[in-house]
């Protein structure tokens, strides 16, 4: 007879607010943690997902079960620590089996604090994010196996959730710095950026490294300041042009110090506003827009987004869970690209002006560049209002 084979005991669960207990096996820090759920579709970019800091305050679901695979390394991380809450993932992480792989992704997690589930049966837990919304949850990893599933939903049940929560104040860098690192080239790496660029100020409200690299590559000398930079401290630089970051959290919170600022910026000087995600967000609401949550959100990176100018179709990488209302674009404001998924606003621009900002990560590049064009074009417009 075939030999039977027990179960391992599980050692960690992640449970729901409405009660649901999805039990497996734990990975990275012991302990708990509760968050917001949602789920990512890209095939690769863990590393870069679990460090992304639009993802403060939220346990990221793998739809895709090779994680793990390539191990970690310093130079994808997107920030200087891991931000998402925790992982949930199909299968236990394996060793790993890449030439850049520094060290396993398990003890990476441990050592940042950071708490992960394998075994679990992502494409049910998918479909509940889809149906029900994005749930709050609490994950606990307890090597013992030892559970209160009682006191975990009511943690889950206590958590507030992201609305009218202001998280970009918490990722934000301390003091403004310098920026010169450039996208990495084969066989070099990252390059340095030692030639005179645009000067470009980029609000920090959670940036992602690449991002920094792209606008450095693509001619721009950049100066970063933190998310409660005023436009006074902005307009100190002298900027040829201004960039809003990606950011996590409610945008109408972090609006309440971010769009003054931004009204100001385009009151006083016109120059170049570009944004990217929550920058986005920031500037349609500094425009006289408004935003909404979403139900699950776009996270993921084969989302399909429509130049409505072009007709263009490009194929990119998304992380939000809320959206700008199309809708309430005031007049001279422009909608220039939507998701083909679901129609929500993905772009705009000021008609009369080179002020835009796009939903979606250009910067992200999971295989397909559909979308650098965007740095370019802002470099381009700085230097044609440089030739004024």
């Amino acid at each position: 007879m075939p030999a039977v084979t027990t179960p391992p005991r599980p050692t960690a669960c992640l449970t729901l607010a409405d009660g649901t207990v999805f039990y497996g096996q734990g990975f990275g820090a012991t302990g708990d943690t509760v968050a917001e759920l949602c789920f990512n579709t890209a095939m690769t970019g863990y590393q870069e997902i679990m460090t992304d800091p639009s993802y403060a305050g939220q346990v990221v679901t793998f739809t895709f079960p090779h994680v793990g695979n390539v191990g970690v390394n310093p130079e994808d991380d997107e920030t200087a620590e891991p931000v998402a809450a925790g992982m949930v993932v199909k299968w236990d992480p394996t060793v790993p089996s890449n030439w850049r792989a520094a060290e396993p992704l398990q003890g990476w997690l441990e050592r940042r604090g950071r708490i992960g589930i394998g075994g679990i049966d992502t494409r049910r837990l998918t479909r509940a994010i889809r149906q029900q919304g994005a749930p709050h949850v609490a994950l606990s990893h307890n090597p013992e196996g030892k559970f209160d599933i009682e006191a975990l939903v009511a943690k889950a049940r206590a958590f507030a959730g992201l609305e009218g929560l202001d998280l970009a104040k918490d990722v934000t860098c301390a003091q403004s710095y310098r920026w010169d690192e450039m996208r990495w080239a084969w066989p070099d790496g990252y390059a340095k950026r030692t030639e005179p660029g645009h000067k470009v100020v980029a609000i920090d409200y959670g940036a992602k490294r690449n991002i920094l690299r792209c606008l450095a590559s693509a001619g721009c000398d950049v100066t970063v300041l933190p998310a409660t930079a005023t436009a006074e401290e902005v307009l100190a630089h002298n900027p040829d042009g201004v960039f809003l970051s990606n950011g996590p959290g409610d945008p109408a919170a972090t609006g309440v110090y971010a769009v003054p600022m931004i009204r100001e910026v385009l009151d006083k000087a016109d120059i170049p506003v570009f944004g990217i995600c929550l920058g986005h967000q920031m500037l349609a609401l500094a425009l006289g827009a408004k935003t909404v949550k979403m139900n699950h959100g776009h996270h993921g990176a084969n989302h399909p987004v429509k130049d409505l100018e072009t007709g263009k179709v490009e194929i990119t990488s998304m992380n939000h869970g809320f959206t700008v209302d199309s809708q309430t674009l005031p007049q001279g404001v422009i909608e220039t690209h939507v998701s083909l998924f679901d129609g929500s606003n993905c772009g705009i621009r000021i008609a009369d002006r080179p002020v835009f900002s796009v939903q979606y990560h250009p910067e992200a590049s999971p295989g397909p560049q559909d979308s650098y064009y965007l740095f370019e074009r802002f470099s381009a417009a700085i230097a044609e209002r440089r030739g004024k």
